[in-house]
């Protein structure tokens, strides 16, 4: 290859290196969390969009140009959380800097990754010092210096990525949380990944699995349920495995697929759609004692989300039926979302924390609704920017509610008057979520200081309003510690929603104790079935 001058055919190689690269690191990545809680999820989020683009990009013959619009396009629909987005928009400008380009110079690729970087940074409202957006800076603005003497891409490459690597070490002298947390910035780190797979593919250090080409899965495929290779989605909790877990998951890796198993030394948590349940159970049970067995038949479950759906667009296809509100929320866990829906939301994506909807699965949410506004309440922080995304793209009346949190999703829905206005209920729902204020009780995955707590990992900690405000070893203790830091005179009304960990028992007693402590508060306790976290707590 002429190292002077990087072709279409070199550009999709180095895409592709890019994106393994990328998901290679992924947990790495993920692991780079300001909190220590267990929902990291920016290496996932750009490696989804990163693969995202490249499945576009391969899409196209060797023609440059197309090549970069496609992959573009593909990172805009594919992008997750708020990194995902910003590296979308990073394609986006990556692209526009060199349209209309069959081939690569040095100087052209500088003047690229300038474009990719303002235009990035156009993008983000408040941009802030010591992310990805730093990264992407201090790398375009050594990029172009080096451009000036340097014609070889080997060795341009090369030095871009020293000088990217030294951007990432000094994320943390730009950002206290960062350096309070002992992390460099996860995004940053994730760019970093990406330069250093598209030099392994120039140089053709990088075999890239064919995994990298393959779509996520989706929620409903409107094929024949006979496509279904495997039928049943089968559930459950390990109790006392004694650090099995990999040789479990190497038993059971041939009876399905959408497999997922996680625990640690007490309890492994088992997800697989498969043809045999009893036989997936039946090795478990050589293991431990098995608990919370949730068993579904997905053919059957299939033919009843085809029905809906085809309702769906036949009343789309009908201005007549077209109602004037429409509601989309993100949820996770089946509590929750069953709340969101008999609270009349239209459509409820599976999502939150380490699973951020992309901006695509927001577009085909809003294109199942036949309604002439639809407001999106997205419940996490790192949702929104796909939800504006979807909101720009889309030509239906998009309202975004920035809902953080379920409990601010939950008061937001509630503010939501059918008689009023679009202004009216924007405003009242946006003041809903200011109202009500979240606490979180999880554990941690690292050892740390933080906020006058030390914690160890596996600790349960609580949060409320990105801080730490309680720490131990019980969950109720913790729970009950937290409530007294968060609880003020003014308060009427607490609602507790326990996780997938928690079983009745538990969050009645639970439930007992604070109305005891607090006679004062309205004391509610749902079902919300989330993963990861034992309880989320509304308070206004």
């Amino acid at each position: 290859m002429n190292k002077e001058n990087i072709d279409g055919v070199m550009l999709k190689r180095m895409l592709a290196a890019a994106a393994q690269s990328l998901k290679d690191q992924q947990e790495i990545i993920n692991a780079l969390n300001v909190f220590p809680v267990p929902d990291g999820d920016t290496g996932t989020n750009m490696s989804l969009t990163m693969e995202a683009a490249v499945r576009e990009a391969s899409k196209v013959d060797d023609d440059l140009d197309k090549i970069l619009e496609m992959a573009a396009n593909g990172s805009l629909m594919g992008a997750r959380g708020n990194s995902g987005v910003i590296l979308s928009q990073l394609f986006r400008g990556f692209a526009k800097g060199i349209t209309g380009k069959k081939e690569l110079t040095t100087k052209e690729l500088a003047l690229a990754m300038k474009a990719a970087s303002d235009t990035a940074y156009k993008a983000v409202m408040k941009p802030t010092e010591g992310t990805i957006l730093t990264v992407a800076r201090e790398s375009a603005e050594k990029a172009m210096v080096l451009a000036e003497t340097i014609s070889d891409h080997d060795h341009f490459l090369h030095q871009v990525i020293a000088e990217a690597s030294l951007s990432l070490e000094r994320t943390p002298d730009l950002l206290k949380v960062l350096k309070d947390a002992g992390v460099v910035d996860s995004g940053g780190k994730g760019l970093v990944s990406i330069l250093q797979g598209a030099y392994n593919g120039l140089t053709g250090k990088t075999i890239v699995s064919e995994e990298i080409y393959k779509p996520p899965s989706v929620a409903i495929d409107l094929a024949s349920d006979e496509s279904l290779e495997f039928g049943y989605c089968t559930e459950f909790i390990i109790h006392g495995p004694e650090n099995m877990l990999d040789e479990y998951k190497k038993n059971i890796q041939d009876f399905g697929d959408s497999m997922l198993v996680v625990g640690n030394e007490q309890v492994i948590k088992v997800h697989i759609h498969t043809n045999h349940p009893g036989e997936v159970m039946e090795k478990a049970l050589n293991i431990g004692h098995l608990s919370d067995i949730k068993i579904d038949n997905m053919r059957l479950q299939h033919r009843h989300e085809v029905f809906e759906e085809n309702q769906i667009h036949t009343a789309n296809d009908d201005e007549d039926q077209k109602k004037e509100y429409g509601m989309i929320a993100v949820a996770m866990g089946e509590g929750i979302s069953k709340i969101f829906q008999d609270f009349t939301v239209d459509v409820v994506i599976q999502g939150g924390q380490t699973m951020n909807p992309s901006t695509e699965d927001f577009m085909n949410a809003i294109n199942r609704i036949n309604a002439k506004h639809i407001f999106i309440m997205p419940n996490n922080s790192n949702i929104i920017m796909a939800a504006n995304q979807a909101k720009n793209l889309s030509k239906k009346d998009i309202i975004v509610i920035p809902s953080k949190t379920v409990p601010q999703g939950i008061s937001s829905v509630l503010a939501f008057n059918p008689d009023s206005d679009v202004l009216d209920n924007l405003e009242s729902m946006t003041e809903a979520i200011g109202i009500v204020r979240t606490g979180q009780i999880t554990y941690a995955v690292r050892d740390t200081e933080i906020n006058g707590h030390t914690i160890s990992k596996g600790s349960i900690i609580g949060l409320a309003d990105k801080e730490i405000l309680a720490s131990g070893e019980k969950t109720a203790d913790v729970t009950l510690d937290l409530i007294e830091s968060m609880v003020i005179d003014e308060d009427e009304i607490l609602t507790i929603y326990y996780g997938d960990e928690i079983n009745e028992i538990e969050a009645n007693r639970l439930e007992e104790t604070v109305a005891g402590l607090y006679p004062d508060l309205e004391v509610e306790v749902y079902y919300g079935g989330q993963p990861l976290y034992y309880y989320i707590i509304s308070l206004e």
